[in-house]
């Protein structure tokens, strides 16, 4: 239960530091990814926020035997840069450029009605699906 609590608080914050930087704000996004238009670079300073308490947090985090709340941590152990990478970010960069939503502000926007919002979460279903069923039919065929 105390699992369960700490993970709806967490995401509870992050959802709340989503909304109050407007990045859950697609017209904010897009005037973000806008280089050579309406460029707003705000959000720049939000991600310099984001990467500056994370750096720092890892260090001390990744220093413990295991996370307080669970029994190992959970990191991928690949470090390679493969074609399926690169096709991957691309969708999802073409994605969020065009919609002006990346995953988590996508979701957060869900708990405001947003019905765009609602569009985009479940085309991102739509994505992780249809990728694990083309992955079979090409690598299992």
């Amino acid at each position: 239960m105390n699992k369960i609590f700490i993970a709806l608080l967490s995401g509870i914050i992050f959802g709340l530091g989503l909304s109050l930087s407007q990045m859950t704000n697609p017209n904010k996004v897009i005037d973000f990814l806008d280089i050579f238009g309406n460029w707003d670079p705000s959000l720049a300073f939000v991600m310099m926020g984001a990467l500056a308490v994370t750096f720092i947090s890892f260090r001390f985090v990744l220093k413990r035997p295991e996370p307080i709340f669970e029994e190992g941590f959970h990191q991928s152990k690949r470090t390679d840069i493969d074609k399926s990478l690169l096709i991957g970010a691309a969708i999802f960069g073409a994605g969020w450029a065009m919609s002006g939503y990346c995953p988590g502000p996508a979701v957060a926007s869900l708990g405001a009605g947003n019905f765009e919002a609602l569009i985009m979460v479940l085309s991102i279903y739509t994505g992780f699906f249809s990728q694990k069923w083309f992955s079979r039919k090409i690598f299992n065929a």
